[in-house]
This record gives structure tokens, C-alpha cells and sequence, in this order.
């Protein structure tokens, strides 16, 4: 895949509209996680670490950090596409104007709420930018280069990946708790059923894309 190579076939005002409102929304559903205090999604503990070290906003953080792991793609063979490309800079752009917007929470009346809709719009948001099919964003392209270039299983890649990320921004003073917790068991439900309401037909014959397994996988079905 190319970055180009999906900007043509039907439905490509409507994949992308997908595409960038789904970065934009899982830019604000990070950055109400980060406001709901409560633990943050994997790569959002490394990212919020690194901030603390840093001083940078998180969002510049996340652009640095993607663009770091596009750069490890380049020895696995993977091929960046347009939403490739895109999520690099459009999800940590949409997570710093968040945070500028939303307020912390201090009490667990609003801490709660923010939690619930952080993962609920995250689930959502993954559901429009997958189902858009202009490739996958570069954390998701890491896990399959490794699973394809390894023979592991995509669920052990994935399950390495997210432990190293989350010890390390731990350790660097990124925020791990009930909310990460909470993330990582319905994240996976939330994206199955957004990936098939946001799914896009592919072909005049009616075949849809939908999810099977992980979010970063689809296939066709009619």
C-alpha cells in the first residue's frame, strides 16, 4: 500500500470523512481519559511520561512518538498508507486542543463520566478510522510487521508491545490505574461493534468491511 493507492473506488468523499473525524475523536477520547485521572490507555501512559520528562505537550509527544515508530517500519517492510500518515499528526494536533478545552476533573462524580466517554469514544473512534481503510496507524502497523516478520501470534505481539509501553511511561510518571484497567477490557468489544456500524461497502456487490479478531484486522464480508 501506498499513501495514495486509496484515494480512488466508490465511497471516498464518505472513507474520508471516516478518516479524520475517527483521528480527530480518538485524539479528544485520549485527552478525556488524561482529564478523567483515573489511568490512561497503554500509549497514552508512555506518552504522558514522556511529557512529565519532556515538558512537551502530549499531544506533541504522540505526534514524536508515531513518528518514531513509523521510522521502525521501514526495517519490517511495512507500507504507510494516507491514514498512515494522518494519525501521526491528527490525533496528537486533536488531543492538545482537547486538553486545552476540557478541564481536569476533581471529583469522582466527573472523573467517572470522563472515563466512561473517554473509552466510549475511543472504541468509536477506532470503529471510523479502520472501517476507512487507508491503512493502518503505526502503532497498529508495528504489532502486524512484528507478527508477520516473528510467526508470533498477533495477540502475543500486542500484549508485548502494550506491557513494555505501559511499564515504561509508568515508570517515567505516566498515569496507570482503574481507567487502564477498564480500557483494556472493553476496548476490544467497543472497536468490534464500531467497526461494524461505521462499516463501509467495498465493492457495488455489497461486501462490507467488518472486524474479526484484533481492531487492526478486517474482512470481507457480505
Amino acid at each position: 500500500m501506498s499513501i495514495t493507492s486509496g484515494l480512488r473506488g466508490p465511497h471516498l468523499a464518505r472513507r474520508l470523512v471516516q478518516l479524520y473525524v475517527g483521528l480527530a475523536l480518538y485524539g479528544a477520547s485520549s485527552a478525556l481519559l488524561v482529564r478523567g485521572g483515573l489511568g490512561l490507555e497503554p500509549w497514552g501512559v508512555l506518552h504522558q511520561g514522556l511529557a512529565e520528562l519532556t515538558g512537551l505537550t502530549m499531544g506533541v509527544v504522540s505526534i514524536i512518538v508515531g513518528a518514531v515508530v513509523l521510522l521502525l517500519w521501514i526495517p519490517i517492510r511495512q507500507r504507510p498508507g494516507l491514514g498512515t500518515v494522518s494519525n501521526v499528526f491528527v490525533i496528537g494536533v486533536a488531543m492538545d486542543a482537547t486538553l486545552a478545552l476540557v478541564p481536569e476533573g476533581h471529583h469522582l462524580a466527573v472523573r467517572i463520566p470522563l472515563l466512561i466517554a473517554g473509552i466510549v469514544l475511543n472504541g468509536a473512534a477506532t470503529g471510523l478510522y479502520i472501517a476507512a481503510r487507508f491503512g493502518p496507524g503505526p502503532r497498529d502497523g508495528l504489532m502486524t510487521g512484528l507478527h508477520r516478520l516473528t510467526g508470533r501470534s498477533v495477540r502475543l505481539v500486542r500484549t508485548g508491545i502494550e506491557v513494555a509501553v505501559v511499564v515504561t511511561g509508568f515508570v517515567l510518571g505516566g498515569s496507570v490505574g482503574i481507567g487502564t484497567v477498564a480500557y483494556a477490557l472493553a476496548i476490544g468489544p467497543l472497536a468490534q461493534l464500531f467497526l461494524r456500524v461505521f462499516a463501509i461497502p467495498a465493492a457495488d456487490n455489497g461486501s462490507t468491511v467488518v472486524a474479526t479478531g484484533s481492531p487492526g484486522q478486517a474482512i470481507l464480508r457480505r
